[in-house]
């Protein structure tokens, strides 16, 4: 990987907007000792140690006291020197040495360019910059020990002995190739066969696991779902613990999709409270129903609410019928409300997780979400984080899946072409893939001298 080339020094606040104790600007890239010697008046800074120093703007007039450290190159995130300079929390200060940072020679960083740099100076890969930009955006704990995982490189690793198994196949064709009036030994044909066997499996398996958990990573999505009046509002309010629903008698007063956040055990999870699903009475509750559905679609969790008081009738049927649509890797519980009520729904066919008056108590919806959310816990198995690393590999599996037929028939031009893209969008999770590899590959398994 070969370093950048620009030679201009970068700065941003480096810390949240707001009030707090401290605030930390950085400063990147050739000029960045040079322009903390001139904010500090100082000459020197020893690398990795904490100065105590005055701050001043080009005008020398005192800003701050604040503590410097100097992260010489290439020991630091971006690989270049940085500078860090922690100061008094606070809109002001803050803004005030970063425009003094500007002023001595830096210019203000555009989004992720820190990481940018990173990357380009081959301090990190692509795996592990998306892993430092989710795990500021976590949304359990258990996604941050993930993610934590990335950054050490756990997915590196595995991509890497994917992308190397591939390559070191692809060399065995590029070199057959050449030979062509000559038939592959029908053993090598077979090994190969075997290794891209095992190569998909793990694959999918990784798929499988990463889709699995998905809510581990952007945060679970639980839907409320059913009828109208059978008590959505009342328990998304009672989850949040305040009414933040309008509550009523009449039928149809939630008339859109309401979406909240609030925490459950480790968990930062997102509730919708969905418009009860009927025949719409008018074209505002029909977009309020239709967006019911798109979000039934992209949940988690299905929180599918019944009416204890009430008989079961086409509504409840049609719901059921949804669900049952929509409960592919999806959790679904399956809630009579309203037990406080004489009972008069009845169906043989289903069989409810939870019952609870959602006005009274919900405690036991609450400790069935962190029990499911708390199982689909941390292993040591591999896991994509992003949609566009599950796109790579889902690309990397249809590609070696069409180079089966071209190797069994010896079409190795076939066959490299689809080995050639599987590799490609592999490596696309980490770093590119680069066509000298493969000769590498190919070339060092030649004898010594030849």
């Amino acid at each position: 990987m070969t370093t950048t080339t620009t030679n201009d020094t970068i700065t941003a606040i480096a810390t949240a907007n707001g009030i707090g104790s401290i605030a930390i600007i950085r400063i990147s890239g050739d000029k960045a000792l040079e322009i903390a010697s001139k904010l500090t008046h100082k000459n020197s800074f020893t690398p990795r140690y904490a100065s105590l120093v005055n701050i001043y703007n080009t005008h020398d007039e005192l800003i701050d006291e604040s503590l410097v450290i100097y992260f010489q190159a290439p020991h630091s995130f971006t690989a270049e020197d940085v500078v860090e300079i922690q100061c008094h929390g606070g809109f002001i200060v803050a803004q005030s040495i970063l425009r003094a940072s500007v002023e001595a020679g830096a210019r203000l960083a555009e989004a992720g360019e820190f990481s940018k740099r990173a990357f380009f100076n081959g301090r990190i890969d692509l795996s592990e910059a998306e892993a430092i930009a989710q795990l500021i955006e976590a949304k359990s704990e258990d996604a941050a020990k993930i993610l934590a995982k990335q950054m050490k490189g756990l997915l590196k690793e595995f991509i890497e002995d994917v992308r190397d198994e591939i390559i070191h196949i692809l060399a065995y064709s590029e070199v057959s190739i050449d030979y062509a009036e000559e038939d592959l030994p029908e053993d090598l044909v077979k090994q190969i066969m075997q290794k891209l066997q095992k190569l998909s499996k793990d694959l999918e398996k990784t798929l499988q696991v990463s889709k699995s958990r998905a809510g581990l990573m952007q945060g679970f999505r639980v839907a409320i779902v059913g009828k109208p009046n059978v008590g959505k509002s009342s328990l998304l309010n009672a989850l949040l613990n305040y009414d933040r629903a309008i509550v009523s008698e009449i039928a149809g007063t939630t008339r859109d999709t309401i979406e909240e956040s609030v925490k459950i055990g480790t968990h930062l999870i997102k509730i919708v409270d969905t418009a009860g699903i009927r025949e719409a009475s008018d074209e505002i509750e029909r977009i309020g129903i239709e967006r019911s559905l798109v979000a039934i679609k992209e949940c988690d969790i299905i929180v599918a609410l019944f009416d204890n008081s009430r008989e079961k009738d086409e509504q409840d049927a049609e719901i059921l019928s949804l669900i049952e649509s929509n409960k592919e890797q999806k959790k679904v519980l399956y809630i009579n409300n309203k037990i406080d009520l004489e009972k008069k729904f009845f169906d043989d066919a289903l069989s409810f997780d939870i019952e609870l008056n959602s006005k009274d108590d919900v405690t036991a919806l609450i400790d069935a979400l962190q029990n499911y959310m708390d199982t689909t816990n941390v292993s040591d198995e591999i896991m994509l984080i992003s949609q566009r690393q599950i796109s790579a590999v889902e690309a990397t599996l249809a590609n070696i899946e069409e180079a089966y037929e071209p190797l069994d028939s010896q079409e190795l031009e076939i066959f490299s072409f689809h080995l050639n893209e599987a590799v490609k969008e592999i490596a696309s999770i980490t770093r590119p893939f680069e066509n000298d590899e493969m000769l590498d590959q190919m070339f060092g398994s030649f004898c010594l001298g030849k």
